[in-house]
């Protein structure tokens, strides 16, 4: 290495960060090494129609959804897990680097990155994210299918030769992988996911009580009232306003865990369809792992209540979720950016060519 170079490679650990994006469809969480997790902001733009220029991200565009005057719009920059604005994504992800920067109070000269991809999709979509990430400032990306960042982040033995089934139930999709080996041997990816939940909230109420309510409202009925138990178990309500489909004016109505769970049963089988679907396409060793170890639930998905003893109910496996599992896959992605060196086979991007800074 020349003189040159030395002093380059010096600056770069000077005044560069390593940084990890669990980039979501609803949400993005940001880790910086030697800080943890500073950043957690809804995955939404709001956008004037007049200059198509943002006005609002994060958060505060979040709460405009439904609300937002004729000049404004809210926009998801990823849909499925993909990118699908590329602009809206490069200025999202641009200020989620600015927000990590406020947070640990340093200005970060062109971090490296390491950031999540869903499981099965295209060398095309995976490219999308990581132009955004360098369109966005970052001097060198990693992406890691999210699977395996959950696993790394829950700390499974991913290296040993025994399989372990991580369902990773995000806003937008689920991916279902087996892991064994330090790799994915089987994988599944659906869009039966959180937002799916919501949707299905939203239909239900509209078919039964001829009541129309935002994503917002579905969102917040599903954290606070939707249980898969049944009301023998856990019994839950919650007075909700929505437009009358009738009338058209707006209307309270008493919405139970029991109208949720008639909602969400149809989707959350499908799921389990999914699920086991990969259980059946593994090697008959790797399918008795999963029988002795059971699988590990993670994502936001996974806080739903009575999901984890439904899946176990319905496929007979032990079914494992840690104390947060929206903090999965990003914890994967620090315990990737501290040893680089024993997780280097889990990268998949162009820039195999990194090696540890510290």
């Amino acid at each position: 290495m020349s003189w040159f170079d030395e002093i380059k490679s010096r600056i770069d650990r000077r005044f560069s960060h390593e940084v990890g994006i669990d980039l979501g469809t609803s949400n993005t969480l940001v880790y910086v090494k030697g800080y943890g997790i500073v950043v957690n902001e809804p995955t939404v733009v709001a956008v004037n129609n007049k200059t198509n220029h943002i006005v609002q991200i994060g958060t505060k565009a979040k709460e405009m959804i439904g609300r937002t005057p004729l000049h404004l719009r809210t926009v998801k920059p990823l849909t499925n897990g993909v990118i699908s604005d590329f602009e809206f994504a490069q200025e999202f992800l641009a200020h989620l680097v600015r927000r990590a920067e406020e947070a640990v109070g340093k200005k970060f000269a062109g971090p490296t990155i390491v950031i999540g991809s869903p499981s099965g999709v295209t060398n095309v979509e995976r490219r999308a994210i990581r132009h955004a990430a360098r369109a966005a400032g970052a001097r060198k990306v990693m992406l890691v299918e999210e699977p395996m960042l959950a696993a790394i982040g829950v700390r499974l033995p991913i290296h040993d030769p025994v399989a372990t089934l991580v369902v990773d139930i995000g806003g937008g999709t689920t991916d279902i992988a087996l892991l064994a080996l330090g790799g994915i041997v089987v994988s599944r990816h659906t869009t039966i996911a959180g937002e799916r939940f919501n949707e299905d909230i939203v239909d239900s109420i509209r078919d039964i009580f001829k009541v129309l309510i935002g994503e917002g409202t579905a969102e917040e009925l599903k954290i606070s009232t939707a249980t898969l138990h049944p009301d023998s178990v856990v019994h839950r309500e919650s007075v909700i306003r929505g437009r009358d489909l009738v009338t058209g004016l707006p209307r309270e109505i008493l919405i139970t865990s029991s109208d949720l769970r008639d909602a969400l049963i149809p989707s959350v089988e499908e799921l389990v369809k999914e699920i086991r679907n990969v259980i059946e396409s593994a090697p008959p060793e790797v399918a008795s792992d999963v029988l002795s170890r059971g699988l590990i639930l993670v994502g936001g998905g996974a806080m739903l209540s009575g999901l984890a003893e439904f899946i176990e109910q319905s496929l007979n496996v032990k079914v494992f979720s840690p104390d947060d599992p929206l903090k999965s896959v990003v914890e994967g992605t620090g315990r990737i950016l501290d040893d680089i060196t024993m997780f280097e086979h889990a990268i998949i991007s162009e820039d195999m060519r990194f090696t540890n800074q510290s």
